[in-house]
């Protein structure tokens, strides 16, 4: 595969022959001779029922890739999409593309799934700053004239409207991309999720990624302690019903009763304090637009790679995802602003701030002053460890 791509990368061709020559090699890479990337449906699926098995061969694994590159120009084409809709509102555009272990684990969590149908290897995030002009995008952009077609019911996947049991809120559609252009035909009947969140529910969603990056539990996939996927509760419906004047996950629970709960796990855990002592990394800093490569492990720091040329950082996530083999990095390629990407991707950065603020805010208004917070968040503490000494 490495290969094929750098046999167009050689020489300097003009900057206006880059984007040309991406869209060949790219065409070359999920296209040659084959009409759907990675030969065909079934094969697809073929592949991803032999990764599900464990006896995947590496032909297996270069069909996923070849499928999964496709993504790339979906991913591109939507977001180019997205970014002329939003310009000059205050809405927030970042894509991500499904990393390679991800659609492998996925493939093991959810074993009727045929990989041809997973709908969430391209997926473009729209941040907004209320419900209200989420809702609004949205409606807008369903009503837009394109071919592109919303493969789901508008209420199908709003999980604002009915949140989660874990907590989460947010909306998310599906697309499958269909185009006029002869080179666009290639990646016909692919698809990409759109999520649509407020900053309300993104500081929580980034809040369940940041627990799993920094603790041996992973909430998000209800792996670890309890207690951490138990607590997100609580702080999912503080924020939801303080922030957004909704109600969401455990809509019963009184106010206070809310409040309690919440502290009485974080006392437990040391939540909030432990969210207080990272450090959110100073990186990304400026507005250009870049491919950025995100590298994260246990035992180093955060690793940021960023490229002007697509097909480069290409090249390199599939060199990076051949090293980590054994699982040991967690590696994503995202593209945008390099500002809206921090934003968008704060689980990367350890940049809990947002969650921080909203929920100690919320504890304050859900007890009636800061005062009475202090004092029963500390009622809390010396039920789990005692009275503190004098």
């Amino acid at each position: 595969m490495r290969n094929i791509l750098q046999t167009w990368r050689r020489g300097s061709p003009p900057r206006r022959q880059i984007a040309k020559r991406w869209e060949v090699g790219e065409k070359r890479l999920v296209n040659s001779p084959e009409d759907y990337p990675g030969g065909s449906r079934k094969r697809v699926s073929r592949a991803g029922e032999a990764i599900r098995d464990g006896r995947a061969t590496p032909d297996d694994l270069a069909v996923l890739d070849r499928w999964r590159a496709a993504h790339r120009h979906v991913l591109n084409s939507f977001q180019a999409l997205l970014r002329n809709r939003t310009r000059h509102r205050d809405i927030i555009v970042a894509q991500r593309h499904k990393r390679r272990q991800t659609i492998m684990g996925k493939l093991r969590r959810h074993p009727d799934m045929k990989l041809h149908r997973m709908d969430d290897v391209a997926g473009c995030r729209l941040i907004f700053q209320d419900y209200e002009a989420l809702t609004a995008f949205r409606s807008e952009f369903q009503r837009a004239k394109f071919k592109h077609e919303l493969r789901n019911d508008s209420g199908k996947y709003d999980y604002i409207i009915n949140p989660k049991a874990d907590g989460y809120r947010g909306i998310h559609d599906v697309y499958k991309y269909d185009v006029n252009s002869h080179h666009g035909a290639t990646y016909k009947g692919l698809q990409i999720e759109l999520q649509y969140r407020t900053i309300y529910q993104h500081a929580w969603a980034t809040c369940v990624e940041v627990v799993g990056l920094i603790t041996k539990s992973n909430p998000k996939f209800k792996q670890g302690d309890k207690r951490y996927e138990q607590v997100m509760v609580y702080a999912s419906e503080m924020i939801s019903r303080v922030w957004e004047s909704q109600r969401g996950p455990v809509p019963d629970m009184g106010d206070v009763e809310l409040a309690i709960a919440f502290d009485e796990l974080d006392s437990q855990l040391g939540l909030m304090d432990m969210l207080r002592e990272l450090d959110a990394s100073d990186a990304l800093k400026g507005g250009r637009n870049h491919n950025i490569i995100l590298i994260f492990s246990e035992d180093a720091p955060m690793e940021i790679k960023t490229f002007r040329d697509a097909t480069q950082a290409l090249l390199t996530l599939f060199d990076l995802e051949e090293e980590n083999a054994g699982n040991s990095k967690d590696i994503v390629l995202v593209r945008g602003n390099r500002q809206d990407v921090r934003t968008a991707f704060r689980n990367y950065f350890s940049d809990a701030s947002d969650f921080i603020y909203y929920i100690e805010e919320a504890r304050s208004l859900l007890y009636g002053s800061p005062a009475v917070a202090d004092d029963l968040y500390r009622a809390a503490a010396a039920i789990s460890f005692g009275p503190e000494p004098d």
